[in-house]
């Protein structure tokens, strides 16, 4: 299985992740209080260096989607085809994350028929179990009507 790369600004995205949370970090400043994604320092809007992480509900959109075919890199052409999902968030629809529709949590990859998916088609966020104990999970998603 493929791991992120974890840097300073991202940890505490994967920490959450670990512990099945949805966590996007927010602008710590009262009168800004923006959500951003990816993670980052400074908040783009006033520039502050404040910032919390706030829990989200986990649930979005599909906003676009792709199904890969070989050639791919080595470590994704044994699993093609999948799909790969992108999801506003319903509580912040300037946001939006990368992953895979799945028809459950630990269901592989192409668990979900590419007819089936559908661009505003609403989801869930789903995190898979641990095999190998704790670490980052990559958020997968779960259509909220199968």
């Amino acid at each position: 299985m493929l791991t992120p790369v974890v840097d300073d600004d991202g940890a505490p995205f994967w920490e959450y992740t670990a512990r099945g949370e949805l966590r996007v970090q927010a602008c710590a400043e009262p009168a800004c209080a923006e959500l951003r994604f990816p993670p980052r320092p400074c908040c783009p809007h006033c520039h502050s260096f404040d910032s919390e992480w706030r829990r989200m509900s986990g649930r979005g959109r599909i906003w676009s989607y792709v199904i890969p075919h070989p050639p791919l890199l080595p470590d994704y052409a044994a699993q093609a085809p999948y799909n790969v999902i992108v999801v506003e968030l319903a509580e912040a629809p300037r946001i939006r994350l990368v992953g895979n529709l799945v028809s459950g949590p630990d269901a592989p990859l192409d668990s979900v028929a590419a007819e089936r998916i559908r661009i505003g088609a609403r989801v869930q966020v789903a995190f898979p179990r641990h095999v190998d104990g704790d670490g980052p999970r990559l958020p997968r998603w779960t259509l909220e009507r199968p």
